[in-house]
């Protein structure tokens, strides 16, 4: 494959992004293989232009006014299969591979570890960079590497899963732009059934009590159902689909901060009240978002103009068309700023925001 990218200049953004929104990039090159990839953000630093990788465009809410700079479009290809000596599988998977295919094949394969993480949009080289989970499962748990261009030393470097710091939705290769992903290594474990359901509304879903097993597609089609119930899979007969996902990550509070929201809830909503809790490393707490949204006043479909709040689930923004990113940023700090009047918790995007700051 030739190493020289494809060009465009004053290319439009908002159709590359699920969310449809967002201003044109100075200019957008695409990149089919890894080393058009190298070759493009290479080229882009050494012109001291501002690079952008961009891939499914699933998380990501780019400006009203674009972006003034380089956007390279990874669209690489490829899955590379170890056989390692305890059994277990080692997939090192090209950053570019659409996140989802990636899952199915691994089921149909009978592989473990990756079932839970289905319907999930965006691209492999993203799931280490936001330390990508659902339901019970996180993307860190089978992460053995991650293969990355390093813009500083302009090395291609591997790093273990101890320098990538993975943490709830986000890692050491978030909210920088030191390093670009080029692939990711998974180690996954032949079986014919699911890890063990750890997330008690899948597991309801299944019938199963917590910490039993399914077969792997019944937990693939359960994830796949559940999410499509929320409007979280991109589908284009769905306009909830238009979105960026979960707009907003679950707090975690320490333990001082969480008896405070306890105190300030039962104040509002009654003694009985009782916020979500689910414990956390160091004794801290998370909690959920989308109880507190739904109890600060905002519910699903909230919101009378072009941006609103899904009518499916109250963590989801949605683009109901012709809207711009300002809009949808107006609401989202609206919604924040009720959630802290109202309980003290401030609530943090999940989302890379390009081109403006939270």
């Amino acid at each position: 494959m030739s190493s020289a990218p494809t060009t465009g200049s004053r290319a439009a953004l908002a159709p590359l992004t699920t969310l449809r929104l967002g201003g044109p990039a100075k200019r957008l090159v695409e990149a089919g293989s890894e080393q058009e990839l190298i070759a493009a953000v290479r080229e882009a630093d050494r012109a001291g232009e501002p690079v952008l990788v961009l891939a499914g465009g699933s998380n990501v809410v780019v400006a009203d006014e674009g972006f003034h700079g380089t956007v390279v479009r990874v669209r690489t290809r490829g899955v590379e299969r170890r056989l390692e000596p305890d059994g277990r599988v080692s997939l090192t998977v090209q950053a570019g591979e659409p996140w989802d295919a990636v899952v199915a094949t691994t089921v149909l394969e009978g592989l473990a570890g990756l079932e839970c993480l289905s319907g999930i949009p965006g691209s492999a080289g993203a799931t280490p960079i936001q330390n990508v989970g659902a339901y019970g499962e996180e993307v860190s748990s089978v992460i053995t590497a991650v293969r990355v261009l390093d813009r500083r030393t302009g090395e291609i470097v591997t790093l273990p899963p101890e320098a990538c710091r993975f943490a709830y939705r986000t890692s050491a290769l978030r909210g920088g732009d030191r390093h670009v992903v080029l692939a990711v290594t998974y180690l996954l474990a032949r079986a014919r059934e699911s890890e063990p359901i750890r997330y008690a509304e899948l597991a309801r879903a299944l019938d199963v009590g917590l910490g039993e097993r399914v077969p792997l597609a019944d937990a693939r089609e359960a994830v796949l159902a559940l999410r499509r119930s929320k409007g979280m899979v991109v589908d284009p007969a769905d306009p909830d689909s238009v979105s960026a996902g979960s707009f907003f990550t679950n707090p975690i509070l320490s333990r001082e901060d969480f008896e405070a929201l306890k105190r300030r809830a039962r104040e509002r909503l009654g003694p009985e009240t009782r916020p979500p809790a689910f414990p956390e490393p160091g004794g801290r707490v998370k909690t959920s978002a989308a109880w507190l949204i739904e109890r600060a006043g905002f519910h699903r479909g909230y919101g009378d103009g072009r941006v609103g709040i899904s009518s499916k689930h109250t963590l989801a923004l949605v683009n109901r068309g012709g809207g711009t990113t300002a809009e949808l940023l107006a609401l989202a700090r609206e919604i924040a700023a009720g959630v802290e009047a109202a309980f003290g918790v401030r609530l943090r995007p999940e989302p890379v925001l390009v081109g403006h700051e939270w």
